[in-house]
C-alpha cells in the first residue's frame, strides 16, 4: 500500500513538540550551569604550587596571587592568572591548571642569576638564558656574579661573550668582573684584578679570536719585564697587529697600528 502523507497539523504538533524538548534541554543545560557558576563548592579553595622555587614559598605566593583571581573553578581566567603568578619577583614562567572541583595548580620556573645587569643599584639581573629581569639583588651572593652591561635586548649576547671569554682570562689567573657593551658596539672588560681591557669592535668571532691571541701571549710579554699576568694594569687589543699593554711599573707596546 502507498504511504499516506500525515496530515499538516499533525506534522507542526510534531515539530512543536520537538522544539519544546530541545528548549527544556537548553534551559536544564542553562540552569545546570547558572547552578555550576554560583555553587560555592565550585569556588577556588586552594592552589597547588610546583616547581623549584628558591626565592619563593607557596604561602606566599598563594597571598599576592589569589586576591588577583576572579570567579570560580570554571569561570577563573587561566591566562591572568598566570599573568599574576609571573608578576611576582623572581618568577620566570608559570602553568596554570585547573583542578576539579576547586583547586588551581600552577607549575612555576625561577629566574636562576648568572650575572647581575647594568649599573650598581638598579637591581637587574641576568638568567641562564640571557634575560634581564628585576629582582632584589640582595638575594643573590653578588660578589659572586659578573656585572654586564649594554643595551638590554643585547642581553644574551653579553652573556654569551662573557661565557666565551671567560675561560681563555681563566688560563692566565685572570677572572672577569664586568663586561660591557657600549652604544658604540665596543667591548670592554674589568679584571678581577681591576685591570682595564679594550677588546674593541668586530663580529663575536672576531672578538674571541683577538682575545685568544691576546692571553695566549700575555703571559711572555709580562715574564720580559719580570713580570706576572696579574701585574697586568690594562690592555688595549683595538690595533691590527697586536696589543698594547701597562703592567705594574712598565709600559709597552707590541705593535703600532691603526686602532679599531
Amino acid at each position: 500500500m502507498k504511504a499516506v502523507p500525515a496530515p499538516v497539523d499533525v506534522k507542526l504538533m510534531n515539530f512543536a513538540a520537538t522544539a519544546l524538548f530541545a528548549l527544556c534541554i537548553v534551559m536544564l543545560l542553562a540552569a545546570g550551569t547558572w547552578w555550576a557558576v554560583r555553587h560555592p563548592l565550585f569556588a577556588i579553595a586552594g592552589i597547588t604550587v610546583q616547581g623549584e622555587v628558591a626565592h619563593n614559598n607557596a604561602v606566599t605566593l598563594r597571598a599576592n596571587v589569589a586576591p588577583r583571581l576572579a570567579g570560580n573553578f570554571f569561570t577563573v581566567n587561566l591566562v591572568e592568572a598566570r599573568e599574576a603568578f609571573e608578576a611576582v619577583p623572581w618568577v620566570r614562567s608559570a602553568v596554570v591548571r585547573r583542578e576539579f572541583p576547586n583547586r588551581l595548580r600552577v607549575s612555576l620556573e625561577e629566574h636562576k642569576a648568572v650575572a647581575l645587569w647594568g649599573a650598581e643599584g638598579e637591581g637587574r639581573l641576568v638568567n641562564n638564558f640571557g634575560e634581564v629581569f628585576e629582582a632584589n639583588a640582595g638575594e643573590v651572593e653578588a660578589d659572586e656574579l659578573p656585572r654586564l652591561a649594554g643595551p638590554k635586548e643585547m642581553s644574551a649576547l653579553v652573556l654569551t661573550m662573557y661565557q666565551a671569554l671567560k675561560p681563555m682570562f681563566g688560563t692566565v689567573d685572570l677572572g672577569i668582573n664586568d663586561l660591557t657593551l657600549t652604544s658604540r658596539g665596543s667591548w670592554q672588560a674589568q679584571l678581577d684584578n681591576g685591570a682595564q681591557v679594550e677588546l674593541g669592535r668586530g663580529t663575536p668571532e672576531e672578538i674571541v679570536a683577538r682575545t685568544q691571541r691576546f692571553v695566549q701571549t700575555l703571559t711572555q710579554a709580562a715574564s720580559r719585564y719580570s713580570r706576572r699576568p696579574d701585574a697586568l694594569v690594562s690592555a688595549d687589543l683595538r690595533h691590527g697587529d697586536g696589543y698594547a699593554v701597562r703592567l705594574k711599573g712598565v709600559g709597552t707596546t707590541s705593535a703600532d697600528a691603526p686602532k679599531r
